[in-house]
């Protein structure tokens, strides 16, 4: 039996059609994965979209179940609401536990016990490992900054990429982060002898930011350079009018993050504009990205292997040794595998600096 479980139009598609039979309600959807609610899909009778109020889905079966039988040759249309492509390229977490139990442990084999819970918890561990340096898992978030020029980390933010924002055209322009500037990640409140202030817990108490209001409200023009010709104020981080900084001298604006309180502010210049934040995700932000690239299967089976092995209190040292020499190399496969490196693409690009600037 073949791997691929859906038929090329569902997955092209996002859709599954069905033919009905005379009085006929149930209904049994084999997409891959199968839907999580009722909300994920629509459903059409002779193309014609029905309200979810005249149909229930059991999402652990995958049946629709209509509240009154259909009539002979009715078409029924299943079609998801976002189609999920590509995804043959990955193994799901599950199914890496379930193979991974059958075919490291047991009698003969390598493990011979072992929980599945201890199989699930090193699972999360290697695939938060590999989404940062060998299955990398980057995501990209496009958000409009408004006056308070700042924007939350995403939830499953690990660190970022590169932030840049689009012109008119879609074009990327790329920000740099700022050192001439920070915001603090804490603003204890002071009496008039500068003292700190406390609650009645005896817990310090806090305030806004000075430096991050005095920020927000800062004209970057001043330090980028980027004045007309009858201006002649000296640069305010210089104290001087020519010999621009390359770092400062930049039109696309600039960032700041705060760690501490998972904030990304933003200079002046970019407020209005659409921010692209590209960022490195653990990988295991939800379950629909918790999976696990093919060429890095194998890696991942042996990441488990040194993780369990090390856990028992018996093993001989040289078989952890010999695990953990069979993980490396097994890592370092299947990064030269995922590097995507393409020779043409290289070529293309260095076409270009070998010619002579005049």
């Amino acid at each position: 039996m073949g791997l691929l479980q859906e038929t090329s139009y569902q997955y092209y598609e996002g859709s599954q059609v069905f033919v009905a039979s005379q009085g006929q309600t149930n209904f049994t959807v084999s997409t891959d994965p199968l839907p999580k609610s009722i909300e994920n899909f629509n459903v059409s009778v002779n193309s014609v979209e029905v309200l979810q109020s005249t149909y229930t889905y059991n999402a652990n079966t995958g049946i629709i179940v209509f509240g009154s039988g259909l009539n002979a040759n009715d078409s029924v249309l299943i079609d998801l609401k976002n189609k999920n492509l590509g995804k043959y390229r990955y193994t799901t977490i599950n199914d890496i536990i379930n193979n991974y139990m059958v075919a490291f442990v047991g009698d003969g084999k390598i493990i011979n016990s072992v929980k599945k819970s201890d199989i699930l918890f090193h699972t999360k561990r290697g695939i938060q490992e590999f989404s940062y340096d060998i299955s990398r898992v980057e995501k990209i978030q496009e958000v409009e900054i408004g006056f308070n020029l700042s924007i939350p980390m995403p939830q499953d933010y690990v660190n970022y990429v590169k932030l840049s924002w689009t012109d008119d055209n879609g074009v990327e322009r790329l920000m740099y982060p700022i050192r001439y500037s920070a915001r603090p990640s804490e603003s204890p409140l002071q009496d008039e002898n500068y003292n700190y202030l406390y609650d009645t817990n005896d817990s310090i108490l806090v305030g806004t930011s000075v430096t991050d209001a005095k920020f927000k409200d800062f004209d970057n023009k001043k330090i980028s350079g980027d004045i007309t010709q009858t201006s002649y104020e000296p640069n305010e981080l210089t104290e001087t009018r020519f010999g621009l900084n390359p770092e400062t001298s930049t039109k696309n604006g600039g960032f700041i993050i705060d760690e501490a309180n998972g904030v990304i502010s933003f200079t002046s210049d970019v407020v209005d504009r659409i921010v692209l934040l590209r960022y490195i995700s653990d990988g295991i932000g939800n379950d629909d990205e918790t999976k696990i690239h093919k060429f890095a299967e194998d890696a991942l089976y042996k990441y488990i292997t040194h993780a369990v092995a090390s856990a028992k209190v018996n093993m001989p040292e040289y078989i952890i040794n010999r695990f953990r020499k069979e993980k490396r190399a097994a890592m370092r496969n299947a990064k030269l595998r995922l590097s995507n490196i393409k020779l043409e693409e290289i070529t293309q690009v260095m076409r270009g600096k070998s010619k002579t600037i005049k």
